[in-house]
């Protein structure tokens, strides 16, 4: 703590950033107090400048922030925050602040498609059609049947996708992988695995040297 430089202002800039994905979430701004009551809960606490108040990240929203781990750059002057994020980042409900991809050729994608965060707002659907069902809902009325429904509706997607690899083009495959993809987030979320427990499983398996030799 005596090594790190804030501010004139007494505050530092935190980077914050999910432990499971290495997703940049949100920058927000700390002074000593706030990153003494990070550490000592293990919950991101902020110094907001508009309030001049110390602020807990998520403590009326639920949207909180479990810190894994606190790092300051080599000049001291920066924190970097890894986190488990539970559900939404930023104030708009998205689940990163940085959505608004400004170097985007015409027909690129940005946003959350840009950086497959899509994944996560699929997520968060399917989370709240699970705990405040809505009439009318398909997720909600496939939760509401049950494990084997679910199950048997992938058997269904996974042997399309078998099929459209084979007899039909590509366009066709994508939308077949789409909805594949998209009936396990069901899965996931009607037995209550989070999405950064496949991201967590995969960030495991992956090893660079073996991905440069293939």
């Amino acid at each position: 703590m005596r090594e790190l430089r804030f501010g004139p202002d007494g505050l530092i800039p935190a980077v914050v950033q999910e432990a499971g994905t290495g997703e940049v979430l949100m920058v927000a701004w700390m002074n000593a107090e706030a990153l003494a009551a990070t550490l000592e809960t293990r919950w991101t606490h902020f110094w907001s400048r508009s309030r001049q108040a110390l602020w807990q990240k998520g403590e009326t929203s639920g949207h909180r922030q479990h810190v894994e781990a606190v790092y300051a750059d080599c000049d001291h002057d920066t924190l970097l925050l890894l986190v488990h994020q539970e559900g939404a980042a930023c104030h708009t409900g998205s689940r990163t602040c940085f959505f608004t991809r400004l170097d985007a050729a015409d027909g690129a994608p940005g946003g959350w498609e840009g950086v497959g965060g899509i994944l996560e707002v699929l997520e968060r659907t399917i989370q709240s059609r699970k705990a405040a069902p809505r009439e009318g809902s398909y997720v909600a009325g496939l939760l509401r049947q049950g494990e084997a429904a679910i199950l048997k509706k992938l058997g269904e997607e996974s042997a399309e996708v078998l099929l459209a690899s084979t007899r039909e083009g590509d366009e066709r495959l994508v939308a077949e992988v789409a909805d594949l993809w998209f009936h396990t987030l069901v899965l996931l979320g009607h037995r209550g695995i989070p999405l950064r427990r496949v991201y967590q499983e995969l960030l495991s398996r992956h090893r660079p040297d073996a991905a440069q030799e293939g």
